[in-house]
């Protein structure tokens, strides 16, 4: 059984939140503004898959960890992003929780 892409509504729903355009999020992780909008389209509608670079890049402008965009959940994807703003300390404090919890 194969599995849908979580990039696709991932990339849109950070890019959404972040109030941007296409074309603005294109343009500010370096694509050429002539065919920013129509890449991000490719992405958000899952007929292309960005690249990790290019993934890293989206992360970043966006706001959000790598790893959101390969969540399959809702759920996820918000632990991921409230994680990746923790401190280290408090994050292995977490760690060590919920290695602990049966």
């Amino acid at each position: 059984m194969q599995t849908e892409n979580p990039i696709p509504a991932r990339l849109k729903t950070a890019r959404k939140k972040a109030q941007l355009t296409q074309k603005e999020l294109g343009v500010r992780i370096g694509m050429d503004e002539s065919s920013a909008s129509g890449r991000m389209n490719h992405y958000e509608k899952g007929r292309h898959t960005p690249d990790v670079a290019t993934l890293q890049r989206m992360a970043k402008e966006l706001g959000v960890p790598l790893n959101y965009f390969f969540c399959e959940d809702e759920t996820t994807a918000e632990l991921a992003c409230l994680i990746s703003r923790m401190p280290d300390k408090d994050r292995k404090k977490l760690l060590t929780i919920l290695q602990n919890t049966p």
